[in-house]
C-alpha cells in the first residue's frame, strides 16, 4: 500500500474511507490503473477538465471512457481518441455529483509525461480530479463545493500537500482545466489548510 497520513477510524481508514474508495462518491471500477510505487506518498492532486463530446455535457461517456465501454464510432470526435485507454480517481459533474473510478492507493492514468518540482512522472504519487467542462470556460458552484468536500476528505486519508492543475505539471502539452477555473476561489476555501496551489 502507498504511504499515507495519518489515520483514524476502523479498520485503519478515516471515517469515509474504505480500501482508497471515498464512500460519498458513485463507485464504477476502470480497469486502467496500475501500481504505485512500494512506500510513495500520495501527497499531490492534479486537477483536469473534460467533456465528451467537447462542449457537451450530461451525458455518460466519461463514464464509458474510463471503464473502456466508450463506442468510438459514436460520435465524430471520438475517432481522435480511439483506442485511448485512460482514468482518473475521481469525475465531478456540473451538478456536483462525485463518481469514483480508481481506489486512491492506486495509481490512475491521467497525467501522462509530466513533472512536479522536480519529480516526474505525477502519476505515481498524485490524486486525479475531472471536472466536467471546457477548457477556458467557467465551472459551476455545486463543482467547487464538491471539490472543497472531497479534498477536505482526501487530506484526513493521504498527506496531500499540493493542488496544481494539469496545465502546470505538463505544460504546453496540456491547458486544464485552464482559465475559466477559479483558483482564487478554491484558495479562499481551503485557506485554512495550509495547501500550496498555483499562484496566479
Amino acid at each position: 500500500m502507498a504511504a499515507r497520513g495519518s489515520e483514524s477510524g476502523a479498520p485503519g481508514w478515516p471515517d469515509g474511507w474504505c480500501e482508497g474508495w471515498w464512500q460519498a462518491a458513485t463507485r464504477l471500477d476502470s480497469p486502467n490503473f496500475g501500481t504505485r510505487p512500494e512506500g510513495m506518498p500520495i501527497d499531490l492532486l492534479v486537477l483536469h477538465s473534460i467533456s465528451l463530446p467537447p462542449g457537451e455535457y450530461g451525458g455518460d461517456a466519461i463514464e464509458r471512457l474510463f471503464t473502456n465501454r466508450l463506442d468510438f464510432d459514436a460520435h465524430p470526435y471520438y475517432q481522435t481518441i480511439r483506442g485511448l485507454q485512460v482514468s482518473a480517481h475521481f469525475l465531478i459533474r456540473r451538478d456536483g455529483a462525485l463518481l469514483q473510478f480508481v481506489s486512491c492507493d492506486q495509481r490512475a492514468w491521467h497525467a501522462g509525461a509530466s513533472s512536479y518540482c522536480g519529480r516526474e512522472n505525477c502519476n505515481d504519487y498524485s490524486i486525479g480530479i475531472e471536472l466536467e467542462g471546457l477548457e477556458g470556460e467557467r465551472f459551476e458552484a455545486a463543482q467547487y463545493e464538491a471539490l472543497q468536500a472531497l479534498l477536505a476528505g482526501l487530506r484526513r486519508a493521504y498527506p496531500i500537500r499540493s493542488v496544481v492543475g494539469h496545465e502546470h505539471v505538463a505544460p504546453g502539452r496540456k491547458k486544464d482545466p485552464g482559465p475559466g477555473f477559479d483558483w482564487a476561489r478554491l484558495r479562499s476555501s481551503v485557506a485554512s489548510a495550509g495547501l500550496e496551489l498555483p499562484m496566479i
